[in-house]
């Protein structure tokens, strides 16, 4: 039997400590081999114990979350899973946290037995598993530029209202909101449609997209009911509803449903895809990209078979090769590519501008290029 995967808890909560503690320690795959109060503790018991993987408390006294991660991955890049309050701060200092390289997060437990060891339980444990068999790299700062408030959309208004004949669906869960990035901050102006859906909480999903409308020529949006998908416009699943797409009228539209998880999930990657076949068929373009299971897989194998094109991130370029891995062994991916040439492939495919003339210098320079 292989050995347990060794977890060190950080977090300034004693009360949050002893349940994670407890949950963790009644998974045969691992065990909690040590937990420490703040950053300075954790940095001594990571050289005397040699943990697998961190849970982090994204706010701490003294030294915060952000911080130590920082001097962690670049001095000794392992395996984190940040661990998030439910408020809007959280949600942006996680996000942060996942460019500097944390592989997933998780909320914060409440008090209450039920919820800790349900469902929360259950994802928390999987989400440490999947950390443990990561892809980390190293912390390397960007170079420093003034904050950059918003990036204007340099969509062009006539393609914004023009006839929608393709769509593109991307679908991820650990490593995805980065991974997601890389792709969007590459995209044309004049690029089709963009559904996405990416496993995450309903309390950061909205913050997500503000992101990526920041970071991206695009005009990007947390997903809607009734919102018309229109060219040049990008819609990202809420966290806790199914996104599909709907015809009204001859007007391609966003539809929300509140339907119960699918491969675990909701949103599922499975129940998008599905809903692109059934509106787009084979005008379509999809990828899956880095994420632990299985979601979207059957669905991208069913778009495959329809004659849409079907791409999966390769397995170097994923933090965890789950959910393109399954679509890999299904032959559901017509092609495997690195992240790196992901977004060229798409643009390519959907019949778009080169994406490596439409960055703008901003965003260039918010990336160090």
């Amino acid at each position: 039997m292989s050995e347990p995967i060794k977890v060190l808890v950080v977090d300034d909560s004693a009360t949050v400590r002893r349940l994670l503690t407890e949950l963790i320690n009644r998974d045969p795959r691992m065990t909690v081999v040590g937990v420490a109060p703040d950053a300075y503790v954790a940095r001594e018991k990571i050289k005397q114990l040699s943990p697998h993987v961190l849970t982090l408390d994204v706010e701490m006294p003294g030294m915060d979350g952000l911080t130590f991660l920082k001097n962690l991955m670049r001095l000794r890049p392992m395996p984190v899973v940040m661990v998030s309050s439910l408020t809007q701060a959280g949600a942006d200092t996680t996000l942060a946290a996942l460019e500097i390289g944390a592989v997933d997060f998780a909320t914060k437990p409440r008090y209450d037995v039920a919820n800790t060891f349900g469902h929360y339980g259950a994802e928390l444990l999987d989400k440490i598993e999947a950390a443990s068999r990561a892809r980390v790299k190293p912390y390397v700062p960007v170079r420093e530029v003034k904050p950059v408030k918003h990036l204007q959309p340099s969509v062009d208004s006539s393609l914004a209202g023009s006839s929608v004949k393709h769509v593109i669906a991307i679908g991820a869960s650990t490593g995805g909101t980065e991974a997601i990035k890389d792709v969007l901050i590459e995209m044309p102006a004049n690029v089709p449609p963009i559904v996405i859906t990416q496993h995450i909480p309903a309390s950061f999903s909205g913050a997500f997209a503000r992101r990526m409308n920041r970071l991206s020529p695009l005009t990007i949006f947390e997903a809607e009911d009734g919102m018309e998908v229109k060219n040049g416009h990008v819609y990202i699943a809420p966290g806790d509803r199914h996104m599909v797409l709907q015809r009204l009228g001859g007007v391609l539209e966003i539809a929300l449903d509140d339907r119960g998880p699918v491969n675990r999930h909701k949103p599922s990657v499975d129940v998008m895809f599905d809903s692109v076949l059934e509106l787009v068929g084979k005008n379509a373009t999809v990828a899956i990209l880095t994420g632990m299971g299985d979601d979207g897989a059957r669905g991208m194998k069913r778009l495959r078979d329809a004659g849409a094109s079907t791409i999966a991130q390769d397995e170097k370029s994923s933090v965890v090769w789950g959910m393109p891995g399954s679509a890999v062994q299904l032959g559901a991916a017509s092609e495997v590519l690195p992240l790196s040439q992901i977004a060229t492939r798409i643009c390519e495919l959907s019949g778009s501008a080169a994406s490596s003339s439409v960055t703008s210098p901003a965003v260039r320079s918010l990336f160090g290029a």
